[in-house]
C-alpha cells in the first residue's frame, strides 16, 4: 500500500487521547474502578481526556496549556516514582461545526504516540497523570498522510508494539497488537468521538471537552490518541526510570514479521521508511 510522509506539529491544535480502548489495559494500569459504575459495554472505551490545548480560557486548567510533548525525551516527574510508556496510534482530524458542536471528523494523518502517565492514587481528573509539564508526552516526527479512517485504510495494516531499553538490552513492553483490534476503531470510533466531544461532563475523572474547546473557538483540527494497548508481563510489572529508553513503533504487518521488527530493535535500526519510530530517552 501506498503512503505519503506528512509533516505534522501539535503545537498548535488541542491533544487528547482515549481511556479504555484496549481491553485489560484499565486493569493493568490500576484504573479500571474509576468506571466502575459505567454501565456501558465494559470491552468499549470510557472516556475522553485532555493533554494539551493552545489557548487559554478561564475553564481550561493552566496546566493543559503547557506543549508536553517531544520526539526526545521524557522528563522524569519530579516527587513521583510509577511511570510506564503508553504505546499508541494517534490520528490528527479535522472537525466540522455546526451550530456550537462538533458535526464530523475527517482524518488528516496518523502516527506514533507515547501517552506516558503518572500511577498514582488521588488524582481528580485523568489528564492530572497525563500532562505534567514539558516533555511529559510523546509524539513521533514521522506521520503518514490518512485520507480514510475506516477498514480499508492504510492503518489498518498497522500493528503497534513498544520496547524498554534498559542497561543496553531491549525488553517488550507492549503487546504488539493491530490498529484495527482496537475495542472500537475506525468508523465506530468517529461516531463514539463525536459523541463523547458533544456530551461529555465534568464529573469523576472526567471532563468538559464542548465547553473547553467552545472556549478556544472551535478549534478546525484536533489530534486523538487512540488508546494505550496492554503491556506485557515485563511492562506490567516494570516503572520507567532515568536512563531508560521508550520505544513506540508503528508497523505495516503486510511489510515486516515480527521477528524482522525484532531485529530492527536489536539494531538500533530506525530508518525504514513504512516504519514510524518513537524513540525517547527518560531524563
Amino acid at each position: 500500500m501506498e503512503y505519503e510522509l506528512v509533516k505534522c506539529d501539535l503545537k498548535n491544535i488541542p491533544c487528547f487521547g482515549v481511556a479504555g480502548n484496549f481491553t485489560e489495559h484499565l486493569e493493568q494500569a490500576g484504573e479500571a474502578d474509576f468506571f466502575k459504575d459505567d454501565f456501558f459495554d465494559k470491552n468499549s472505551p470510557k472516556a475522553i481526556f485532555p493533554t494539551y490545548f493552545p489557548k487559554s480560557s478561564s475553564v481550561i486548567p493552566r496546566f493543559l496549556n503547557v506543549f508536553p510533548f517531544s520526539s526526545k525525551i521524557i522528563s522524569f516527574p519530579p516527587e513521583e516514582k510509577k511511570i510506564q510508556i503508553e504505546s499508541e496510534c494517534a490520528v490528527v482530524f479535522d472537525l466540522v461545526w455546526k451550530n456550537g458542536f462538533i458535526n464530523d471528523m475527517k482524518s488528516v494523518c496518523f502516527s506514533a504516540s507515547n501517552d506516558c502517565s503518572i500511577r498514582k492514587a488521588g488524582s481528580v481528573k485523568i489528564s492530572q497523570k497525563k500532562n505534567w509539564g514539558e516533555n511529559s508526552k510523546g509524539f513521533s516526527e514521522k506521520a503518514i498522510a490518512l485520507p480514510s479512517f475506516d477498514e480499508n485504510s492504510l492503518l489498518s495494516d498497522y500493528r503497534i508494539k513498544s520496547y524498554l531499553f534498559r542497561n543496553g538490552k531491549a525488553y517488550e513492553y507492549g503487546e504488539d497488537s493491530p490498529v484495527r483490534e482496537y475495542s472500537c476503531v475506525f468508523k465506530n470510533l468517529t461516531y463514539w468521538l463525536i459523541e463523547k466531544f458533544n456530551m461529555q461532563k465534568d464529573e469523576g475523572v472526567t471532563e468538559n471537552l464542548l465547553s473547553y474547546m467552545n472556549s478556544v473557538g472551535k478549534p478546525e483540527r484536533i489530534m486523538v490518541s487512540l488508546g494505550s494497548t496492554r503491556y506485557t508481563e515485563y511492562g506490567n510489572e516494570n516503572y520507567l526510570q532515568k536512563s531508560d529508553e521508550a520505544l513506540v513503533i508503528l508497523y505495516p504487518e503486510s511489510g515486516y514479521t515480527k521477528e524482522e521488527i525484532a531485529g530492527l530493535v536489536e539494531n538500533r535500526d530506525f530508518s525504514c521508511n513504512d516504519i514510524i519510530f518513537l524513540n525517547q530517552k527518560i531524563v
